[in-house]
């Protein structure tokens, strides 16, 4: 449980499946994974116990950059996030974090968790990124 409620970040990789988490702390720009959740209620459980003061979600585009049925979706999570949380929520440009998060994978042990496992890591890129856009 993180000591410095309310700097703590939540970062979310949105997937019609699953929905990676990664937590961070600004202060220090570190992230690490927390694993992957299939429904919202998991999302609030984590919100509770983590209580961020902030929220970062990846929004997926094209290689072109332009948005698609995905960022649609994405966004629409976003936006619920804002509303039940009553927190701001940053949006991250996710177009290559779920191949870097495979890759920072290759050759390690994922067992049964590996999708999950690549959604949090994807998560913690997100994270990681949102920091260095904001240094």
């Amino acid at each position: 449980m993180p000591e410095r409620r309310g700097r703590t970040v939540l970062a979310f990789d949105f997937g019609l499946k699953r929905i990676g988490i990664a937590v961070g702390e600004p202060e220090l720009r570190t992230a690490h994974p927390l694993g992957a959740v299939t429904r919202f209620e998991e999302v609030a459980s984590l919100v509770a116990e983590w209580k961020p003061g902030r929220l970062v979600v990846g929004l997926p585009l094209s290689a072109a950059g332009e948005a698609h049925a995905m960022t649609r979706r994405a966004e629409e999570f976003a936006r619920r996030l804002e509303r039940r949380f009553k927190l701001p929520v940053a949006r991250v440009d996710e177009r290559y974090s779920s191949a870097e998060a495979q890759s920072r994978l290759r050759g390690t042990r994922t067992g049964r968790a590996g999708k999950g496992k690549i959604d949090s890591v994807a998560a913690q890129l997100l994270l990681e990124q949102y920091f260095d856009e904001a240094a």
